[in-house]
């Protein structure tokens, strides 16, 4: 009766279980996965975020295909004075600006404008582990391509190049990484788009996290880059830290003839849902001119928990974290006394700690714990010196 596509497991396994029982026991609980930046302590201009969804205007309805014209304009602004990775570039064009309700649904129009049932889409790991829902939905196959950590993390080509099939149709990055937070460098980016155009491919770039840098320099970004066909994502959720208004946007570039057809095929594809809604395609341009209050409270929380996380470590033999150039995750390695699983659950168990295992973002063995950098200063605090003396006591 049900489609094949969706027979996923969803019996929980041994860490949701322990979780499920560590709260019903109603036990103290230090969560270093956070996620939420609605729910880790940030203060809002409530007001304004209001009255911009306020706008007499969203009482008519005006559907567009591509969205409003003032809400793509916003997103033109803000890629305004931002470098690719060939240096400056152009402005964005708005009319290659596509709005959707989020990144989920970005991908969506992504894989069926460009890919055939049973076609591959290449995907970094580790990563995030959403997009396997996605490829399942759209009757495409993930195919993984490593990311290699040597004093920070790189493209493993070798590897990438020995991936590729005849229903090879996009090579995904994420840009930075959902957990490393590594940037695409501007060699392999030159190389991504030498790979995919010589083969007629797309790249696929996720920037959601493209604002949140570890230094005083803006990472380049693929909105303006154009040797290859290029669908660059970002959205409201994590740029404005505003998940619930469910907004975001696709740019494309890339050889002309490529991005009219594109564009023309994507317009359809958009029509048919129109799902951004009014108010907040109205309330787009404010939302991106308060991004920077919200956004400079988060670096700073990260900031001052990576110091903490740090310091824990700093004599530690048995644990090290990892390079990072951006993002709002730490990754750890750990000594592999067990599987990562067995690992989270005796940090749940024994020091009321919530930390992700590697293999929920695919890393490629055991030994790697992910921590979320934006959970309450307090709280990191306390549960980085817990972390700590689980493996040093």
């Amino acid at each position: 009766m049900f489609a094949s596509r969706t027979k996923w497991r969803l019996d929980p396994n041994q860490f949701a279980q322990a979780l499920e029982a560590h709260r019903r026991a109603g036990k103290e609980l230090l969560d270093l996965t956070v996620s939420n930046p609605t729910e880790c302590g940030l203060v809002y201009p409530k007001q304004e975020i209001l009255t911009a969804l306020a706008d007499p205007r969203a009482l008519a309805y005006s559907p567009e295909s591509k969205g409003l014209r003032e809400a793509r304009e916003a997103v033109a602004d803000y890629y305004r004075g931002r470098a690719g990775f060939a240096g400056p570039g152009e402005c964005v064009d708005l009319e290659r600006v596509v709005l959707t309700s989020g990144t989920s649904e970005g991908y969506s129009h992504i894989f069926r404008l460009l890919c055939e049932p049973g076609d591959e889409i290449l995907v970094p790991a580790p990563s995030y582990p959403l997009f396997e829902f996605l490829a399942d939905l759209a009757d495409i196959r993930l195919v993984p391509y490593p990311l290699l950590y040597d004093h920070g993390w790189q493209i493993d080509f070798a590897s990438l190049r020995a991936t590729l099939t005849s229903r090879s149709r996009t090579v995904l990055v994420v840009h930075p990484n959902n957990p490393t937070g590594s940037f695409v460098k501007p060699r392999e980016a030159g190389e991504l788009a030498e790979i995919c155009a010589a083969r007629e491919m797309a790249i696929v770039a996720d920037e959601v996290f493209l604002d949140y840098t570890s230094g005083p320099e803006t990472a380049p970004t693929f909105a303006l880059h154009d040797a290859a066909l290029t669908f660059t994502l970002s959205g409201l959720s994590k740029i404005s830290l505003l998940p619930q208004m469910k907004l975001a946007w696709m740019v494309v570039n890339g050889p002309k003839a490529l991005v009219h057809t594109a564009i023309e095929r994507l317009e359809i594809i958009a029509d048919t849902y129109l799902s951004p809604c009014t108010p907040v395609q109205l309330a787009l341009s404010t939302f991106l001119a308060l991004r920077s209050g919200a956004q400079a409270q988060l670096q700073r929380r990260i900031s001052t928990n990576l110091e903490v996380l740090d310091g824990a470590l700093r004599e530690s033999k048995l644990l090290a974290r990892l390079d990072r150039e951006g993002g709002w995750y730490a990754v750890l390695r750990v000594p592999v006394t067990s599987s990562d699983e067995a690992l989270t659950i005796a940090l749940l168990e024994r020091c009321s700690i919530l930390v992700h295992p590697g293999h929920f973002f695919n890393f490629p063995r055991d030994g790697f714990l992910v921590l979320s950098l934006i959970t309450h200063e307090h709280q990191f605090r306390e549960g980085a010196g817990r972390l700590r003396n689980f493996f040093e006591g």
